[in-house]
């Protein structure tokens, strides 16, 4: 691993808005493993919700607006705690500059772009942080996002298992939608929170006290199916997992 790997950080606009202390958990994570961590404060959405609205031109502005902000230098990594994000710039960001001017620009900084958990594992071959400790039984839940679109799986099992005091214990369906999907949760409420009843008992039924997961959208979904059912387990992103007790 490089000593001074530079990275670009992305953080989404509902982890900025509701989520911050994982942002922050993030960088402190990165700088443990020796990365340089820079941060470009004009950043704003990647455009999912616009693009999975099917509002087109307006995702395209928001692209064009990532493109510029993060293309200055393509040698650097683009590191986001969002494997939901990641997955837009990566894959949809494809069809919005299929036919643009901008493809090798895109191109460029496509293939820099990464979730914190595959840049972990993947580029720096970092599977334990050092001093990483929490204690407890946990269950892991792989988001859509994560599995489908980034090919997340193994890496932040991993991760977790060199974190001093957990214990996974895998819940049935793990693999299964937790019922989010940005908008989805908004257009067919009851059968979100179905989808989101059925995550959470699966992953009581464990025994587990925590469900970690790679992204904040579907902990935050879970979270408050959890809080309003008075269920009696915990939600965390791995990047606050990551960065407890040092």
């Amino acid at each position: 691993m490089a000593s001074r790997t530079i990275v670009d950080i992305f953080i989404p606009c509902f982890v900025d808005q509701l989520f911050p202390d994982t942002a922050m958990n993030m960088v402190k994570v990165l700088e443990k493993v020796g990365c340089e961590v820079r941060y470009n404060p004009n950043q704003t959405c990647c455009g999912q919700p616009a693009f999975n609205a099917g509002f087109f031109n307006e995702a395209r502005e928001v692209a064009d607006k990532f493109l510029d902000d993060f293309s200055n230098d393509t040698s650097h990594y683009i590191v986001a705690p969002s494997a939901s994000c990641v997955g837009m710039v990566r894959n949809a960001y494809q069809d919005i500059f299929v036919k643009s001017s901008k493809l090798v620009k895109y191109r460029a900084m496509q293939k820099k772009v990464y979730e914190l958990t595959e840049f972990l594992t993947d580029v720096l071959g970092v599977t334990r942080i050092e001093g990483a400790s929490l204690q407890g039984r946990y269950t892991y839940h792989d988001s859509c996002s994560a599995l489908r679109e980034c090919g997340i799986k193994a890496g932040p099992r991993e991760l977790l298992g060199n974190v001093r005091g957990l214990e996974l214990i895998e819940m049935e369906d793990v693999e299964t939608c937790c019922g989010f999907g940005g908008t989805f949760a908004v257009k067919f409420e009851a059968i979100s929170t179905a989808m989101a009843e059925q995550k959470v008992d699966n992953a009581i039924a464990t025994g587990a006290e925590y469900i970690i997961s790679t992204d904040s959208s579907c902990l935050m979904h879970l979270e408050a199916y959890i809080q309003k059912q008075n269920k009696n387990i915990k939600t965390m992103h791995i990047a606050d997992v990551l960065a407890s007790g040092w």
